[in-house]
């Protein structure tokens, strides 16, 4: 567990307190913070602690107090704390903690148990007496809040010694993992979320379930659990329809037992007479197993699985009964990536259970049946399973009935994939599994097949194919019951993101963040402006509002999260530029990830930043270090040099860094030219390109002095930033320094501009 850390015991306490009970620690205030941080990369739940009278009682003060948190969550031997050791946390309890401290590591614990591991959190101290800023990892804000909630109430408990027992934390526990469920991505799509985000691949999600973005911009692809954007809605309406899937199956040569639609059970008996019988009936656009019965070979037996197949579907199957086993293969992208075999489960009697009975104790006890996604199997629930009822009356029993000792009672004769046998595929089925893919039209599918063996052809056991499903659980693939996990997930990523040429940037567009006060708008609008000249339709979030190109979308204030994730959504952007100051990094965060360049200009607006108890200049190098810890290990900081703190940031920088300085005597500039570094500056009244100690005009710009008479509202270090960035980027120089020069600094000048080339006739604006 990563450190997590309070502020240093700042007294020791003579003797212990027993007699004494404590206030509720009051949360003043709990924000969540959605993007990279002063604390973390990640999102993070940030609160604010008023301790109350318990600042002036460390942990160690407290009677019983730790033997009594410990007994509560034993699993805190874990948690390493700043002492960076198994026990860190249990000796810092020992010797003398905070309260802020403590409810850090109970939230996370009741996190790790709620199945949510989380390994960060912090507890800091603040400027005012007693109150603290305590952060910790936080996937889901909800579940965030829950854990908070739940963690608050027991820490309370512990220590003021109020009855709080095992099943008292069992029900926190649980209220936690029901937000879990609730919130946070099922498992298919957080596979896939993984796996993107393993090749470094950005990823946010669009609802509150499982519609979920993999990239920014442009370069972006969404998925759905197991849909995505290739997958073809003509192609999904056929899936559904099993009978018109058949027939083009059938129709290209893939094998598939005959059948037909029926509409009543009589129908439905007529029908297994004229195939033969034993037959199957199934619901025709069920999925999951539901409605199916298999080895029908009486008319009651057919006409009671009408009534069962009914009402999960809009239309009856009757078709042949394939003998063997049940069998799921995943196509993706035109391969089987994994497969899965079903078994028939089963009980057997003991002369004095009910069957029931039987199914509690030999099947559902098993730990990998469970009600939620996360387990491969489904526990077994005989009141509600239609399915299940009519099985035992084939075999003239019912949920009440004694089956005598040895007797093996068939309780699922399908839907129990949890067997992986991917090694085992013949070419031939993985073929005819591919082929019904392309068939039906989808890039990703799980195909259902029976046969005896999957290693061999399927023609040559009499097996078929019975079901093409579009959008398929990976569950069974990615937690098998027996067998070895497939890496499904990262089928799908790299099908959706091919990465031939192992292009780490593969999913991102370029982003360019600008930090600071001084002049940010014009700066990014300028940038903006340099991006769009070369080549990229470009989206800018700003003071001076939300532009797509030059276009004004939105005239409102956009310098804030919610609008940089308006532009990052949007799939006709292929370059952003993001205003970002410090009230919105210490509010929000930043809504990217990582960006391609980012731009620090000044540290100033402590000021203003009272709330978050940022009171002077020196603060702000924490704040803004933010947008320089996301910098792409591709990608350039473009810092002002003629701030030294600012200029100190370079290190910080996962990438390259572009120094600028108005005065080319500024030390930092001096120094990163000394040593190899690039830097842009001005001599000569021009601007200079600077890599080491080779310096060079930036062509197609003339003399600054002339330049600044028509262009009033650009600050001259603004200019280098803007020239840094394009340099960065790639930008030709001489479309660069011709960019600069054509800018309108004026925004109303512009937004007038653009307007007349929109209204002018064609042959006006040429001339």
């Amino acid at each position: 567990m990563a450190a997590a850390e309070d502020t240093a015991v700042r007294g020791q306490a003579t003797s212990n307190v027993s007699a004494l009970r404590f206030d509720d620690i009051r949360l003043l205030r709990t924000n969540y913070l959605r993007g990279p941080n002063v604390w973390t990369y990640r999102p993070v739940l940030e609160v604010w602690l008023d301790l109350g009278r318990l600042e002036d009682f460390p942990s160690n003060t407290i009677e019983g107090f730790t033997e009594r948190l410990t007994g509560l969550l034993p699993a805190l031997i874990e948690h390493h704390c700043g002492v960076g050791e198994r026990g860190g946390f249990i000796q810092r309890l020992t010797e003398g903690t905070w309260a802020g401290h403590v409810m850090e590591h109970v939230v996370i614990e009741l996190l790790n148990l709620a199945g949510m591991p989380t390994g960060f959190g912090q507890t800091r101290s603040t400027s005012q007496h007693g109150v603290y800023r305590m952060v910790f990892r936080a996937r889901d804000e909800q579940v965030a809040r829950a854990a908070l909630a739940e963690g608050h109430r027991l820490l309370m408990a512990a220590i003021n010694n109020d009855p709080f027992t095992a099943t008292d934390v069992q029900r926190a526990v649980a209220a936690v993992k029901a937000k879990v469920e609730d919130c946070y991505l099922g498992p298919s799509t957080a596979a896939i979320v993984g796996a993107a985000t393993d090749r470094g691949i950005p990823h946010m999600r669009l609802n509150s379930g499982n519609l979920v973005q993999l990239g920014y911009g442009a370069s972006q692809q969404r998925i759905w659990t197991a849909e995505t954007d290739y997958t073809s809605a003509i192609a999904e309406s056929i899936a559904s329809d099993k009978e018109l899937t058949k027939s083009l199956l059938a129709s290209c040569g893939v094998p598939v037992p005959e059948g037909q639609v029926v509409e009543s059970a009589e129908e439905a008996w007529d029908a297994a007479d004229s195939i033969g019988l034993p037959v199957a009936v199934k619901p025709s656009d069920a999925n999951h197993g539901r409605g199916v019965s298999l080895e029908l070979t009486t008319r009651e037996e057919v006409m009671d699985a009408f009534a069962v197949a009914e009402p999960e579907g809009s239309d009856v199957m009757v078709e042949r009964f394939v003998r063997g086993y049940e069998h799921r293969l995943l196509v993706v992208g035109g391969q089987v990536v994994a497969a899965a075999r079903g078994e028939v489960i089963t009980v057997t009697g003991d002369g004095q259970s009910t069957v029931a009975a039987l199914i509690d104790k030999q099947l559902n006890s098993d730990p990998r049946r469970g009600a939620e996604e996360e387990f491969p199997l489904d526990l077994i629930d005989l009141p509600t399973d239609a399915k299940l009822q009519l099985e035992l009356l084939r075999q003239k029993l019912d949920g009440n009935s004694v089956p005598e000792a040895g007797r093996v009672v068939t309780i699922q004769r399908n839907g129990n994939l949890g067997v992986d046998c991917t090694d085992q595929v013949h070419p031939e089925v993985a073929h005819a599994a591919v082929l019904a893919a392309r068939i039906v039209g989808l890039d990703i599918a799980g195909i259902d097949m029976v046969a005896q063996d999957i290693g061999r052809p399927l023609a040559a056991q009499g097996g078929a194919i019975v079901e093409v499903n579009a959008g398929p659980g990976l569950l069974m693939h990615l937690k098998p019951a027996v067998g070895s996990p497939r890496p499904v997930g990262r089928a799908i990523c790299d099908h959706l993101f091919p990465d031939a040429e192992g292009d780490g940037a593969v999913g991102r567009i370029p982003v360019i963040g600008v930090a600071g006060s001084r002049g940010t708008s014009v700066l990014a609008r300028l940038v903006a402006w340099l991006v769009g000249l070369g080549g990229h339709h470009t989206g800018l979030a700003c003071r001076d509002g939300l532009f797509l190109e030059r276009r004004r979308v939105d005239a409102r204030d956009s310098a804030h999260w919610e609008a940089a994730h308006r532009l990052l959504v949007n799939r006709a952007v292929q370059a952003v530029v993001i205003e970002n100051g410090a009230e919105t990094i210490l509010r929000d965060g930043l809504a990217y990830d990582r960006c391609e360049v980012g731009i620090v200009t000044d540290l100033d607006g402590a000021e203003s930043l009272a709330e978050f108890d940022i009171r002077e200049s020196d603060q702000m190098v924490k704040v803004l270090r933010t947008q320089v810890d996301v910098v792409l290990a591709e990608g350039t900081a473009v810092l002002n040099a003629a701030d030294p703190r600012v200029a100190g940031l370079a290190p910080l920088c996962d990438g390259a860094v572009i120094l600028y300085a108005v005065d080319p005597r500024a030390e930092a500039l001096q120094a990163h030219q000394a040593a190899g570094g690039k830097a842009v500056l001005v001599r000569q009244d021009r601007v200079v390109l600077a890599n080491g100690t080779s310096e060079s005009f930036l062509p197609g710009l003339g003399r600054l002095t002339v330049w600044r008479a028509s262009h009033a509202g650009v600050e001259l270090d603004g200019l280098l930033a803007a020239i840094a960035a394009g340099w960065a980027l790639g930008i030709p120089l001489n479309l660069i320094g011709a960019g600069v020069e054509a800018f309108e600094a004026d925004l109303h000048a512009a937004l007038a501009s653009l307007q007349l080339s929109q209204t002018q006739p064609l042959n006006e604006q040429l001339a």
